[in-house]
């Protein structure tokens, strides 16, 4: 009897045993974001990369008791390559962080080669891995990622992600700060992309949809541009990067659920979407079911508000030039 439970145990941990890769895990989001990947059941083995303390982030982590293996790689003999195959899942925060006064365009430059470079490594040596998008400016990194992909002949949609998954956990903060509940019960919806005016939250799908007008525009606000609260506080010293962490960690999870198979797992996401293909939107963030594949199902967005309607066409316009800049950064810098 008890050779057969365990027999058992090791199929399903088996079947649920990833290689995960952390791109830029020495960063402020990168190591936090380490840290909640080492404590995740399903990675068996956790690979960490950045140009300088890789090595010394995966050590502090592998006196970790889980059952996960770490091993941290620099650039040097060939670290990307090796820290990159056999992926099952990449998470990308590298990059440079907001500083006061900037907007997330603002890192534009800067963030856009990083990623570019990334993204080729990821195309040549896992080809085939969920890549997780977190270096700002999403709507402009993700589709900087495919146009690469795409040269390379791999581009698979269904396993690009953007995380706004920090959007989804601010928005459930803030609701029960004015609402004044239990922020692990509000479920909030939110699409578009992830940034400023982009960012659009369906509180009319909540169990508040009734706030008074003062209260929801405010609440509106704080959700689209609550990066700038972090930056701010943090007086020039970084943006968020402990929220973000946990923010990539659950989409990480959620994805890593879908891989193996469990069921039911929605996460609002930024992906080349269908939605609103149509009126040249190529991507878009929207509820989205996880499978073995990636990307299952798509969902609409449902009934919204007049606010909320006026919200995402003000998100449509603004997406399509912030896709069309990153589609026009790797054309000018292949």
């Amino acid at each position: 009897m008890f050779s057969r439970i365990s027999a058992r145990q090791f199929s399903s941990s088996a079947a649920s045993a990833y290689k995960v890769t952390v791109l830029g895990a020495a960063g402020g989001i990168g190591q936090p974001l380490s840290l909640l990947m080492k404590l995740n059941h399903k990675v068996t083995n956790l690979s960490l990369y950045d140009l300088r303390l890789g090595a010394g982030v995966a050590t502090d982590l592998s006196h970790i008791p889980t059952n996960s293996v770490v091993k941290g790689y620099g650039p040097e003999n060939n670290g990307l390559k090796d820290a990159l195959t056999g992926s099952d899942v990449v998470l990308i925060p590298a990059g440079v962080p907001r500083k006061p006064g900037m907007t997330r365009d603002d890192l534009f430059n800067t963030n856009a080669s990083i990623v570019r470079d990334l993204a080729k490594a990821a195309a040549d040596h896992c080809p085939n891995a969920v890549l997780l998008i977190i270096s700002n400016p999403v709507n402009s990194t993700v589709p900087i990622v495919a146009e690469v992909l795409k040269s390379k002949g791999v581009y698979n949609p269904k396993k690009l992600f953007g995380v706004t998954t920090l959007d989804v956990l601010r928005s459930s903060r803030f609701l029960s700060e004015v609402v004044n509940t239990d922020p692990t019960t509000e479920t909030v919806t939110v699409v578009g992309g992830h940034s400023g005016v982009t960012i659009v939250p369906l509180i009319s799908q909540t169990k508040h949809k009734d706030l008074p007008k003062e209260t929801y525009e405010a609440l509106v606000h704080r959700i689209q541009f609550g990066g700038d609260e972090v930056v701010k506080a943090k007086d020039g010293a970084g943006s968020a990067t402990l929220s973000m962490a946990q923010a990539g960690a659950r989409m990480a999870s959620s994805v890593l659920k879908g891989l193996a198979g469990e069921v039911d797992i929605v996460e609002p996401t930024f992906i080349d979407s269908p939605l609103f293909k149509s009126e040249g939107v190529e991507f878009f963030s929207s509820r989205v079911t996880l499978g073995p594949e990636g990307v299952q199902e798509v969902h609409p967005l449902g009934v919204l508000s007049t606010a909320e309607e006026e919200m995402v066409a003000t998100a449509k316009e603004t997406l399509k030039k912030n896709i069309q800049k990153g589609v026009d950064f790797v054309k000018a810098n292949p």
